[in-house]
């Protein structure tokens, strides 16, 4: 079941039992003193995301109504009304609804059957999967190999692999350029120049971060960490990280408010980058 709250948009609460009166009153107050709307249909045009694509802004505002204490609750959405169905909207984010009502969530699609590709050359042209025609003469003689057709999700699949961030076989392969192979890749070329210079390099390319030595600071913290202590203030040499981020989510799934991946995976690299790591910006 949903129920609506009105605030400066229409918030879709997708529940799996009827909320009590302090759970509307909680979820009121979530929404900045929202007006409870119940359950009716609400006429007229609205913009919001797709049934098919539950927003992350749904998933955070899903948890904080379990750390509110409220149970059961499985999807929210936010709504926002528009003059009629010609209101302009971002096609890629967004559709246009025509009222707000108990089948708002529901997914009356089915899955479409597996199909079994016959020209994997013709089908990357018409899906845009952008394999080189390496990558395909790889992927006629693996169906030779295994005696039948790939299927729609297998050349998909393939293709991903060889997405925005996973160019490693391409880093770290082999090239041959006029029947000669060349001694390095891409990436023994890339390494080259800190082998060569390491200057103030600590650390590179052991994890997903590489530092640098830092000045001397200050640190203000007990003298053991382990356990209750008193704080004391020491010297000590740091060392400083500064990276850039290769990706954010897929690109054809969640194109903007997915980018909160890159900046969750650069905190998660500095992180892992040992003992006494700080992300500071």
């Amino acid at each position: 079941m949903i129920r609506f709250f009105r605030k400066d948009a229409i918030y879709a609460v997708g529940c799996e039992k009827e909320l009590t009166i302090t759970q509307i009153e909680m979820l009121c107050w979530l929404f900045g003193d929202a007006e409870y709307l119940g359950k009716k249909a609400i006429p007229g045009y609205f913009t919001g995301p797709r049934r098919e694509m539950v927003t992350p802004w749904s998933t955070n505002a899903v948890e904080i109504t379990q750390n509110m204490g409220i149970r059961g609750i499985f999807r929210i959405e936010e709504y926002h009304e528009v003059e009629g169905p010609d209101a302009g909207y971002d096609p890629m984010l967004q559709i246009i609804s025509r009222g707000l009502d108990q089948d708002l969530f529901t997914i009356e699609g089915e899955p479409e059957a597996v199909k079994e590709i016959d020209d994997i050359a013709a089908y990357n042209k018409q899906e845009g999967l952008a394999l080189s025609p390496d990558e395909i003469d790889y992927l006629n003689e693996l169906s030779k190999k295994i005696g039948r057709r790939l299927t729609d999700s297998e050349v998909f699949g393939f293709s991903q692999v060889n997405s925005e961030h996973c160019r490693h076989k391409i880093f770290n392969g082999t090239f041959v350029i006029d029947g000669e192979t060349m001694p390095d890749s891409l990436f023994s070329m890339i390494k080259r120049t800190s082998k060569e210079n390491p200057n103030y390099i600590v650390s590179a390319y052991k994890d997903n971060v590489a530092f640098v030595k830092g000045p001397s600071i200050r640190q203000f913290a007990p003298v053991n960490p382990w356990q209750p202590d008193y704080y004391k203030v020491k010297d000590i040499e740091s060392v400083i990280s500064l990276k850039a981020e290769t990706h954010n989510f897929p690109t054809t799934v969640e194109p903007f408010n997915g980018a909160a991946t890159g900046s969750g995976g650069e905190i998660r690299d500095r992180m892992a980058g040992g003992r006494g790591s700080m992300p500071i910006a």
